[in-house]
């Protein structure tokens, strides 16, 4: 004989039908009723290997978009795939790490919602009194008690796409350092229809940031502009739902000449006299 699981909406609806009719009569039917939303709330969810197995084909595909073919290479010009190749260890373990921090903060938003959709049950049901209640609304007291449950599908889609963008910002990270860039141009979307961007990022668009012991920083060749250095200020996508990211420059004609230093100046005036000469 095969068994109907009840789904999590038919055991809410029962536990509202019976506080209902006989009100908070006892500490135990509550206990009882708590233990069979919190079954049905949990096998309502979606596997922990099913959403493992998600995670890992979400951001491995944002993965090959960025590394396997080349993506991430847009926002560094002039670094071959050599170079890339050389960080690839680098960049797999960080895809690992991701996928690790999508799982755990996944089942951290899961607890809290469960937990939350208890908090507001408990909170209904101990208000009601022996005896039932006179009238009940019942479909705006489902949808109460259900709302962090029935956000939750929303919530994990927002952190595959955050965790997408971290991923990406962690990447171009990796692949600056191994190509030896030495500043970093924050762009934004902030132009984006619809996107919620942060008014201090907005003003951040197109400003360069020095990368702190570069080599052209260790030769003392630059010298930090009026935004300073890449480490005074948080990364892109470090923050919550930003989908800022850096294009990132190696050369030192491609900064401005205010953040070059007299030793810098001169080093590109000798390479530039003898490009001109070599022609």
């Amino acid at each position: 004989m095969v068994t109907t699981r009840e789904s999590y909406y038919d055991v809410l609806t029962a536990a509202i039908n019976y506080f209902d009719e006989h009100g908070y009569d006892s500490a135990e039917a509550l206990t009882f009723w708590v233990l069979r939303l919190r079954q049905a709330a949990e096998a309502e969810l979606v596997p922990p290997h099913i959403l493992e197995q998600n995670l890992r084909d979400t951001l491995g595909m944002a993965y090959r978009r960025l590394v396997e073919d080349g993506g991430v290479l847009k926002q560094h010009p002039g670094v071959s795939r050599f170079t890339l190749n050389k960080v690839r260890p680098e960049l797999r373990a960080e895809l690992d790490r991701r996928i690790l921090a999508s799982a755990s903060l996944i089942k951290l938003n899961r607890d809290s919602a469960i937990e939350k959709t208890l908090q507001r049950f408990q909170g209904w049901a101990t208000s009601i009194p022996v005896g039932g209640a006179a009238k009940t609304d019942k479909p705006d007291t489902k949808a109460n008690i259900r709302k962090s449950m029935t956000a939750l599908p929303f919530e994990e889609r927002r952190v595959l796409i955050d965790q997408g963008h971290k991923l990406g910002a962690a990447v171009n990270d990796i692949v600056a350092k191994g190509g030896g860039a030495i500043a970093a141009m924050w762009q934004s979307h902030y132009r984006q229809a619809n996107y919620n961007f942060r008014k201090d990022h907005a003003a951040r668009d197109g400003k360069i940031y020095l990368i702190r012991d570069s080599w052209a920083d260790q030769q003392g060749l630059v010298k930090p502009g009026p935004d300073g250095y890449t480490d005074q200020i948080e990364q892109p996508a470090e923050f919550p739902f930003c989908r800022c990211f850096y294009k990132y420059r190696y050369n030192l004609r491609d900064l401005p000449e205010s953040m070059l230093t007299v030793k810098g100046k001169q080093m590109l005036a000798d390479i530039r006299t003898k490009m001109q000469q070599a022609s």
